[in-house]
């Protein structure tokens, strides 16, 4: 299991940087505009990838297993975020500078799981304070989906732009046997 949480890691990794590389071909302003979307713009949609993915990874880090999860102590400077529509990055080099913060944090943390922890149950709290308990392979499945499904947002908003992102299949990421 831990190598299909490995390749879905990459994956993020690789979309990320093929998001970056669109935004720099977007005209000046396009990236804030208002487009109607859920996080209003293309930079409040990645925003809000980022929003959400600090609040995991610090659930994660909170975790009793957290200690031995260094990777994730990456982060500890980072306050948990109280919105999942905060703004904390207000252009595109904010952005990708947390960005690139965030995927190293996420392929060496997913780098240091033992063949334990995708069973391990993770105890933690929503942002209303809701306690819960998930078994932690369902929540990194939630995570990679949660970023799919608002990267694919991010894919329409570009097109819209007139910027092609590319081919965002995970296909494309799947090892070749030999």
């Amino acid at each position: 299991m831990l190598d299909h949480f490995v390749l879905l890691a990459d994956y993020n990794h690789w979309m990320n940087d093929n998001l970056h590389q669109a935004a720099g071909r977007l005209p000046a302003g396009a990236l804030e505009a208002p487009r109607g979307a859920f996080f209003g713009s293309i930079l409040g949609t990645l925003n809000h990838l980022v929003v959400a993915d600090t609040v995991w990874l610090k659930r994660f880090a909170s975790d009793p297993a957290g200690g031995r999860w260094t990777a994730l102590h990456a982060l500890d400077d980072i306050e948990m975020p109280g919105r999942l529509d905060a703004q904390p990055c207000a252009d595109l080099a904010a952005w990708w500078s947390r960005r690139q913060r965030l995927d190293a944090v996420i392929v060496a943390w997913i780098g240091q799981l033992d063949a334990n922890d995708p069973g391990r149950i993770v105890e933690y709290r929503n942002m209303r304070g809701d306690p819960h308990r998930r078994q932690l392979s369902h929540l990194l499945l939630h995570l990679f989906n949660h970023q799919t499904h608002h990267r694919g947002q991010a894919t329409t908003l570009f097109s819209q732009c007139g910027v092609d992102v590319g081919a965002t299949d995970l296909l494309l990421r799947l090892p070749v046997p030999e």
